[in-house]
């Protein structure tokens, strides 16, 4: 065979080789990295790798049900949030962005998951537990609770944390910001609180008194994320 002709056989064998590879690639395109891992449903939600296994603080995820998202549609917007947002209000306008965003989302379901991370939050930077806040705390958060335990630490003080009861937990405000769901609760709580040195001196507080102790957090989850979890990215004391 000459070197022409091998040189012209050459040819062929890499345009069809370059025409199948273009095509395969085509039909299967390119992975960057990027691509959004897919949802799979339905499935029950799982904690976090190092979260307690009674992380309560996550959303419910169910099958889709086509019956029920249209009965719910149809639901009157007075009655689709009674007891947790008042009809039309901004609350309820953003839980039903939510809502519509995220599948399964269960605004009473949430707020009583609310008040168990409450508690499970307030108890464990008390007894500087930074294991059980850490799936709990968005990260800055957390940053800003192990500096502050970190700070009492090297004092040498501890703190004394009793919850007598949450009297109320009231959403004051739902968003959607970017892929993110954002809900903002007031927690209303009587708490025994007390700080004392390392010899056992009561320096802040007082371990016989109850006292009124009014919060607000926002929580946030990206929507549709496969990690159940809502985490706190903000605290206000009023």
């Amino acid at each position: 065979m000459s070197s022409e002709g091998f040189d012209i056989y050459t040819i062929i064998i890499l345009v069809l080789a370059v025409f199948i590879f273009v095509r395969l690639r085509s039909v299967l395109g390119t992975r960057t990295g990027n691509e959004r891992r897919p949802d799979i449903a339905p499935r029950s939600p799982q904690p976090a790798p190092d979260a307690p296994a009674d992380n309560v603080t996550h959303l419910p995820q169910r099958p889709s049900d086509p019956a029920r998202e249209a009965e719910v549609a149809a639901e009157p917007a007075a009655d689709r949030w009674a007891g947790v947002a008042a009809p039309d209000s901004p609350v309820a306008r953003g839980l039903d962005e939510i809502a519509a965003a995220e599948r399964g989302f269960d605004a009473r379901q949430f707020l009583t998951g609310a008040r168990a991370a409450y508690e499970m939050i307030v108890t464990a930077f008390a007894a500087g537990d930074r294991k059980t806040l850490k799936p709990l705390l968005a990260k800055d958060v957390f940053d800003n609770f192990s500096a502050a335990i970190a700070e009492r630490e090297s004092r040498g003080e501890t703190v004394e944390s009793n919850f007598v009861s949450i009297e109320k937990a009231e959403f004051t405000g739902a968003e959607v910001v970017g892929r993110s769901a954002q809900l903002t609760v007031r927690f209303v709580s009587k708490l025994i609180n007390a700080t004392r040195d390392r010899d056992g001196t009561v320096i802040d507080g007082d371990p016989t008194a109850i006292v009124d102790i009014v919060d607000v957090w926002t929580f946030a989850r990206d929507i549709n994320s496969r990690d159940p979890n809502w985490r706190l990215i903000s605290t206000e004391a009023v």
